[in-house]
């Protein structure tokens, strides 16, 4: 068992003693990351206990332990997963070789940029979700974002590491930026676009841990194929934490789902406006909200082609979803793959040397992950007898990045004229008036075993305890 040492100033199993001159130039960074948590973390919670996970070794049969600890005073860490002697490149040009343990010149600007761009998405989500806890809608469920704050905040520690350890002044520097980048400013946003966008109620926030955060599942399984050992066997370990944050997001909508049900049945009606009326989220709202996180998380995988995504994959610096188990020859080259395009007014495959579609291969592992959850949330409303099916719109919809940018098209995957999109998209898309009214429920509830009336109870508790367990203390 890989065990993690708590007696040091940083939690670690990266023998960060040993390397005093590192040690120094984190510990530098620590007081600026805690300011950076007062200043842009969780608001109003600098007193609470909260009943939280907390890592204490690597072995994946017994890796943490839960408990009552302030967030402030959570032990974030440095953790790698155990290496392997033996491990070899297993996919790109260099099949066969040994993995690095530094990085190696000609890839070093590109790794440098790829673990800025996975570092940058940690902060981010936890700015964007800096309010939520003044509108939980329980304990269980304030719980359960400060369990995924405190996790985001030591995932970006695992990119920190690695750009103080490998990347020199250039690391430094970048590690500074990631504190100082925000979430949704004008002069100095975050990298990607889905980290700039609001997360102003809980419906949003558990869209945003079921799509952007199932997003964070397969760049890191990417990544975790990667020739270059140390981020391979960080992000191995990043994806045994955010397992967590998908279920946060799969059952909230889901109970989100069962209470609206509930009613609905209760009040013998589907009439969205009778519903609000009701207190809980019509079906239709619901949809909407799907619809906008799911587009905006689908753009995060980059532009369907892309030559970057190419060198990465051939350079073995960022493999597919589950590498190893794909029959292929792992170099690609002369394999092609279909993408989409608009040609007069119709979409149109097109085939694309498979090298440059690595994004769009990710991004359709993604969409048929999703579209599984998605059909479990159709069973709740299955179960309640009530015949409506949620659905994932096409991939086409609702795109800002790739060649399907810009172009209208209807959820069902129909291209739109200009006209039919404004008459419709209120339709397809969130509105304000969609978003004031969840925003209107998202009234705090932090009674134990309390929960407010949009949303039901869960089935079980955190790690064996009650759903009225005291998940938060408030001092």
């Amino acid at each position: 068992m890989t065990t993690i040492n708590y007696t040091d100033k940083i939690p670690n199993n990266v023998n960060l003693g040993d390397d005093r001159t590192l040690q120094r130039a984190l510990e530098q960074w620590q007081p600026n990351f805690v300011n950076w948590w007062d200043d842009v973390g969780p608001e109003g919670s600098t007193d609470h206990e909260v009943y939280l996970r907390t890592a204490t070794s690597v072995d994946p049969q017994g890796w943490a332990q839960f408990g009552h600890v302030k967030m402030r005073d959570y032990r974030w860490g440095i953790f790698l997963n155990p290496g392997d002697a033996g491990r070899q490149v297993h996919f790109g040009d260099h099949v066969g070789e040994k993995v690095w343990q530094d990085v190696p010149g000609e890839h070093r600007a590109n790794l440098r940029r790829i673990i800025v761009t996975q570092g940058d998405t940690e902060p981010a989500s936890v700015e964007q979700q800096r309010h939520l806890g003044l509108t939980a809608p329980s304990m269980y469920d304030l719980r359960n974002l400060f369990q995924i704050n405190v996790e985001e905040g030591r995932h970006l520690w695992a990119m920190v590491y690695l750009l103080h350890k490998h990347f020199g002044r250039d690391g430094r520097e970048e590690a500074d930026a990631l504190l100082e980048r925000r979430s949704g400013d004008e002069n100095n946003p975050r990298i990607l676009g889905a980290f700039n966008e609001q997360t102003p109620d809980w419906l949003a926030f558990f869209m945003f841990t079921y799509f952007t955060d199932r997003d964070g599942k397969f760049q890191l399984a990417a990544l975790a194929e990667s020739a270059f050992d140390p981020l391979a066997r960080t992000t191995k370990f990043m994806l045994t934490e955010e397992a967590h944050h998908m279920f946060v997001g799969e059952s909230g909508v889901s109970r989100v789902i069962s209470r609206t049900c509930q009613v609905m049945n209760e009040l013998k009606t589907d009439d969205a406006q009778a519903l609000r009326a009701a207190g809980v989220i019509d079906l239709p709202t619901i949809q909407r909200y799907l619809n906008f996180h799911y587009s905006v998380t689908i753009d995060l995988f980059g532009a369907d082609q892309s030559s970057n995504a190419a060198t990465f994959y051939s350079s073995g610096l960022k493999g597919r979803y589950e590498e190893g188990k794909r029959g292929d020859d792992h170099i690609l080259k002369g394999q092609t793959y279909q993408v989409l395009e608009v040609v007069g007014g119709q979409l149109v495959d097109k085939e694309v040397p498979m090298l440059n579609a690595l994004n769009e291969v990710l991004r359709d592992d993604f969409i048929k992950d999703s579209v599984a959850g998605v059909e479990r949330w159709n069973k709740v409303v299955a179960k309640a007898g009530i015949p409506v099916r949620l659905t994932v719109p096409h991939k086409a919809f609702n795109r800002s990045i790739g060649a399907l940018a810009g172009i209208r098209m209807s959820p069902e995957g129909r291209v739109v004229g200009d006209q039919e999109w404004a008459a419709r998209k209120d339709t397809w898309l969130p509105t304000a008036e969609d978003r004031a009214f969840v925003a209107s429920l998202m009234g705090r509830v932090v009674e134990t075993g309390k929960f407010a009336n949009w949303i039901a109870p869960p089935v079980m508790g955190i790690n064996r305890q009650p759903v009225d367990f005291e998940y938060v203390r408030f001092n």
